[in-house]
């Protein structure tokens, strides 16, 4: 089989590598039924997945809070399989970049429920390999544009921090995004601070040239911890920001400097203009450039931060 057109050809699923459009779950895995599972997405450049043991290591909290069990030689494993599926997608090579999805749900139960009583079935894992495509140039030349989502956060839930399959308020968040001529959607806590995009964490750029600032919303402000949050965190205090985790609200964001986007895959993303309204120049800020250049260069294996 090919595949379908456009799309990968193959997936990995549970150990061996199957045709992208074979069936090969059943009706019956909680994944599907109720969104019981977790995930991670990675970007693997030239081979080499990126900060595979972070993604790990958070795949392994997210489904300890679902109360999956999952190997202990999870990270050995997923390294192998996911140099598999890359070879035969042939995105394995120098010049490979791939968008690296493992979907881990809690495996079929055939019976009836919310939780299985007594079964523990073996969790399903599936991992699925796209090429990356190049960024819009619209993306880094005007930036992109946010709206605040009519959905909100609760800060004290639990699973904010658990990288569940269960997506549909993300679902929800970018229909509105679209709805409104908007590149993305913006949550907003209960208590009306700033928490994150759909698929991204959020930074600004604040206090002028000298004396600048690099400020994200706090853990507690209903986010997921991100993999190039923690980068980028780092990366500020290297290269002579100061750095703080805190509550912001959408004035800091349309008072800031600069603004940006940040995820494993799309990278650093400027964002210019929310709910209409230019922040900043109303374009691409130079400590964004330069923080994407930066993660750029990182995932090439060219830099050291």
């Amino acid at each position: 089989m090919s595949g379908p057109v456009g799309g990968p050809r193959h997936v990995w699923v549970d150990g061996r590598i199957e045709p992208a459009d074979a069936p090969v779950l059943t009706a019956f895995d909680r994944g599907f039924q109720l969104g019981d599972g977790v995930f991670e997405t990675l970007r693997a450049r030239g081979g080499r997945p990126t900060e595979l043991p972070e993604h790990a290591a958070r795949m392994r909290r997210s489904a300890a809070g679902l109360s999956i069990d999952l190997p202990d030689d999870l990270e050995p494993n997923l390294a192998r399989a996911i140099d598999e599926l890359l070879a035969v997608e042939s995105l394995g090579g120098p010049e490979g970049d791939a968008s690296v999805r493992i979907t881990v749900s809690r495996g079929p139960f055939f019976g009836r429920g919310l939780l299985p009583p007594d079964e523990h079935p073996a969790p399903t894992i599936v991992i699925q390999a796209w090429p990356v495509p190049p960024t819009p140039a619209s993306h880094l030349k005007r930036g992109l544009h946010l709206i605040a989502s009519a959905i909100r956060r609760d800060p004290e839930s639990p699973l904010n921090a658990l990288k569940t399959t269960s997506r549909a308020d993300y679902v929800y968040a970018r229909i509105e995004a679209r709805a409104a001529g908007a590149d993305d959607a913006l949550f907003l806590t209960i208590d009306g601070y700033l928490s994150e995009a759909t698929s991204a964490n959020l930074f600004v750029v604040r206090g002028g040239v000298d004396g600048s600032e690099l400020a994200t919303p706090a853990l507690a402000c209903a986010i997921l911890p991100g993999t190039t949050r923690s980068w980028i965190l780092r990366w500020g205090s290297a290269v002579g920001l100061a750095t703080s985790e805190g509550l912001l609200t959408t004035r800091d964001l349309h008072e800031a400097d600069e603004a940006f986007l940040s995820s494993s895959v799309a990278g650093i993303l400027p964002v210019t203009r929310v709910s209409g309204e230019p922040i900043g120049t109303g374009l691409p800020g130079p400590w964004t450039l330069r923080a994407r250049a930066d993660r750029e260069a990182f995932i090439r294996g060219d830099g050291s931060r």
